[in-house]
């Protein structure tokens, strides 16, 4: 029986499989090389929660935008003083939480898993690893490889400094409510790359302009670019600009990148 009313506005559903709560909670790596500190996002009822109490290899945190999620875990959970955050993941300012490194796992909403993401990469340079159940159709979108046309922007942004590790698909009846979607868990581990190479305010400018229109070639796909120096550069030459954006990988934005550094100067 539910206790806690899943709100649509909040994109709530309920992971209710006890058996993918325990995968979820078991491909966050048992590593000593890696922070303790973990931090939940959104644990609802505490699914996941009840495992990740559980393990004395971490330290772990929780935020839960949801009052009504909030006053269960209370209620149900021992050890929430100190732990349990009420709050909005995409506002917290995490170097107040965790001065240090720190991991994140979740069943992350829905409707702003993006948004996590983005987040999340923020803060990269600390946060070594990312469990996370989301919608599979994104799920797919960033393990996915150039040539393919789930491959977009948030693939390019992610595996520019994660390797991506898909772990598990999952069915509309593991939830309450089901969702009209299938889901998937994956795993994020940051990859040893330190720099980009490039400046990564352009590099994410270069990437989501040219897949804001990814059925037109680079040339055009990109003229917002280089239209304001009045001139076509001398760069535009370059065979890349024939291909589309879902054929890029990462080296090759940061190539364009480097170009488009070279206009500005």
């Amino acid at each position: 029986m539910m206790e806690v009313r899943a709100k649509k506005a909040l994109g709530q559903h309920f992971l209710t499989d006890r058996s993918v709560a325990e995968t979820i909670v078991k491909a966050l790596r048992c590593d000593e090389t890696l922070p303790r500190d973990v931090l939940e996002i959104g644990p609802g009822m505490g699914v996941l929660t009840q495992h990740l109490l559980q393990r004395e290899d971490i330290d772990l945190k929780m935020i839960e935008i949801d009052s009504e999620s909030v006053n269960y875990l209370l209620t149900h959970f021992n050890g929430m003083p100190g732990r349990l955050m009420e709050g909005d993941y995409l506002r917290l300012d995490m170097s107040r939480i965790f001065p240090g490194p720190y991991r994140v796992i979740g069943n992350f909403p829905y409707n702003i898993s993006s948004q996590i993401f983005f987040k999340i990469l923020e803060d990269k340079d600390r946060v070594p690893e990312v469990v996370c159940m989301i919608q599979k159709e994104v799920a797919d979108r960033i393990a996915e490889g150039p040539g393919t046309k789930t491959y977009g922007i948030l693939s390019v942004l992610l595996q520019a400094w994660y390797d991506i590790e898909y772990v598990l698909s999952v069915g509309p009846g593991a939830f309450a409510p089901p969702p009209k979607v299938k889901s998937a868990v994956i795993r994020l581990k940051r990859n040893s790359r330190e720099s980009l190479g490039c400046d990564e305010k352009l590099f994410r400018q270069v990437v989501k302009t040219a897949f804001n229109q990814r059925r037109k070639t680079l040339r055009n796909a990109l003229k917002p670019l280089y239209a304001a120096a009045g001139t076509s550069p001398s760069f535009l030459a370059d065979p890349i600009f024939e291909l589309r954006a879902e054929r890029l990988s990462v080296e090759d934005f940061v190539r364009l990148t480097l170009m488009f550094e070279g206009l500005k100067e």
